[in-house]
């Protein structure tokens, strides 16, 4: 299972991812609510154990941001508050199970088996910008409801700009493995097609590209 571990605590993130991968899963740890944060727009994962006290953005933001995504993975909360109301105020944000340190890795395995049982999924079944959607099960996209037919390779690109959500995305992680005029001719191609509804990519000079709005224009990019 491929899962995200956001925890501050280096050896206490040590000894969980250590234990994880133990058992077969594929875990990326995380230190930095921000980060993670980005991190879960950019990949995707099958669950994620959440801590609260987090630099960058607290836990429970980035509960609440996951769910206004639109994504499902279930999140568990791994967290020294133990307080009725900070449990309740975590799964009402959306939270799917509330994990009091200090606790048994057995305890953590047999939840996380609980909330996958319930259904949680992996990604979310649809991103949108403005009037794009991108329906990620059926890997289908509409544009003002319109279907809005894609290549392989402007599928990849169009989701990685529409995760990013109006922030920049590297050129590099756009590239995949093809050559850099690769990348321009399917940026052309989508160009005109979605500027069509009001969405323009925006090339920000010298890093990448950017998903806006043509009322959202901003400096410093072409």
């Amino acid at each position: 299972m491929k899962l995200l571990l956001v925890e501050d605590d280096p050896m206490l993130a040590e000894g969980i991812a250590e234990f994880l991968r133990g058992q077969g899963d594929a875990v990326t740890v995380e230190t930095d609510g921000m980060r993670a944060d980005r991190l879960l727009q950019e990949s995707a994962f099958e669950l994620v154990l959440l801590d609260l006290g987090l630099p960058g953005l607290g836990g429970y933001e980035v509960v609440r941001r996951i769910r206004k995504r639109g994504q499902r993975m279930p999140v568990i909360l791994i967290t020294a508050r133990d307080a009725l109301d900070d449990r309740i105020y975590g799964l009402d944000l959306g939270a799917d199970d509330y994990l009091v340190k200090p606790f048994e890795l057995a305890e953590l395995s047999a939840r996380m088996r609980a909330v996958l049982r319930r259904g949680g999924s992996a990604s979310a079944p649809a991103l949108s910008f403005g009037p794009l959607l991108l329906d990620l099960d059926g890997r289908l996209a509409e544009l003002d409801g319109a279907a809005l037919a894609l290549s392989g390779r402007e599928w990849e690109i169009l989701e990685a700009l529409v995760r990013a959500d109006g922030r920049t995305v590297a050129r590099e992680r756009l590239q995949g493995e093809g050559s850099g005029n690769a990348l321009e001719v399917y940026i052309s191609r989508l160009r005109p097609r979605l500027e069509a509804a009001g969405v323009l990519i925006r090339t920000v000079r010298g890093f990448g590209y950017r998903l806006e709005r043509v009322k959202e224009r901003r400096d410093g990019a072409d």
